[in-house]
């Protein structure tokens, strides 16, 4: 591992609501607000580490244990443990889409992964000119992974806003985030997958107390979710990119609505829950989020970085801001791991990228 010693800035944000995201000329999403550009920049320090380096546009990072998983778009999921790499790839019943955004996006280890190997994936593919995503069981064996059970389909797909975040819950329970599908419409549309969070057993059946009578559907009223963390108390909290600006780290509760489109930023709507912070007049285009000691820590894609947002005090900070485009960010004991996504197309690689970097704990002080 490289240790790199870099001084920062931070900034401090206002504490009031924030959101953000990226234009679709830009192929990335966001929304803005008219918050104040207060802010008070402060020098610090903090120390990373390069785990692994040449990467193929990662997406998601797991881990068992010390061994690390990340997904890479273009359909294969690098294993890393200690010094070695092994990129396996994933052998997919559907032929893995190639719009913006797409492909194979996010995957996620259940409790019992040591011994079964069995994962689950969510991947973009194309079928008889349509595009769609789909929720599956992958199992790792010999030199590749294959795909062995669809437990969801034909969550719609488009140009852009894909979603791609799966994870478990402290219910034990799967949460996938779906994109609008560059349909924002779909959002207010309870009959639509798109534009929402979703939760299923494991199994891919409909939990019994899910809010909505045979719906995978928990909330709704989102562009482009692509993050996913619960706090201590086990409070689930998302990241959504807006459109231009105003992106949003957004508390969840089961059935309730967060707007899309028909509100963003400050405007409130009755029945529309506004987001707990966003971004104002500049871009975050959030995706992976990690919750570790009081904080949560989120990936920036078109803000270039790794940021912070302290929920006792509300304020978002940037905390690494010299490695370009972040995709996903993923807390252990020891700190938080990232991934660069600078191979996408939208970023400018240096040499070596994409890569995993670490951040140990002692660089982590609170805000």
């Amino acid at each position: 591992m490289i240790p790199i010693r870099i001084t920062l800035f931070f900034t401090l944000m206002s504490a009031l609501p924030l959101i953000s995201a990226c234009s679709e000329q830009q192929q990335e999403d966001s929304f803005t607000t008219d918050i104040p550009a207060e802010e008070t920049q402060k020098p610090v320090e903090v120390e990373y580490q390069v785990i692994a380096e040449n990467l193929k546009v990662p997406w998601e990072i797991a881990n068992e244990g010390d061994t690390f998983y990340i997904s890479e778009r273009p359909g294969t999921i690098i294993t890393v443990e200690g010094d070695e790499q092994t990129r396996k790839p994933v052998n997919f019943s559907e032929n893995l889409s190639s719009q913006p955004e797409a492909g194979l996006l996010g995957i996620a280890l259940p409790q019992d992964f040591a011994e079964t190997k069995t994962a689950y994936a969510y991947y973009s593919y194309k079928e008889n000119d349509k595009f769609y995503q789909r929720v599956v069981e992958i199992k790792e064996s010999g030199d590749s992974w294959e795909e062995t059970k669809v437990l969801l389909d034909e969550i719609p797909g488009g140009r852009f806003h894909q979603g791609g975040r799966i994870a478990i819950g402290p219910d034990q329970k799967l949460y996938v985030t779906t994109g609008d599908a560059t349909n924002p419409d779909s959002a207010q549309n309870l009959e639509s997958l798109a534009g929402k969070i979703l939760r299923m057993n494991l199994d891919g059946s409909i939990p019994e107390d899910n809010p909505f009578d045979k719906s995978y559907v928990y909330t709704y009223g989102h562009r482009n979710p692509q993050g996913l963390a619960w706090n201590s108390a086990n409070e689930l909290y998302a990241t959504e990119h807006g459109s231009d600006s105003m992106d949003e780290i957004n508390l969840i509760t089961q059935a309730n609505n967060y707007g899309w489109p028909e509100i963003r930023g400050d405007k409130t709507e009755h029945g529309m829950i506004p987001p707990v912070i966003h971004s104002g007049e500049i871009s975050w285009a959030p995706s992976g989020m990690t919750y570790f000691k009081g904080s949560f820590y989120f990936a920036s894609l078109g803000g270039e970085g790794l940021r912070r947002f302290n929920l006792e005090s509300k304020k978002e900070t940037l905390i690494v801001d010299d490695v370009g485009r972040v995709r996903d960010v993923h807390a252990t004991s020891e700190g938080i791991y990232f991934v660069t996504n600078n191979t996408d197309g939208r970023g400018d690689p240096a040499v070596n990228d994409d890569r995993l970097l670490f951040v140990p704990a002692s660089e982590l002080a609170a805000d």
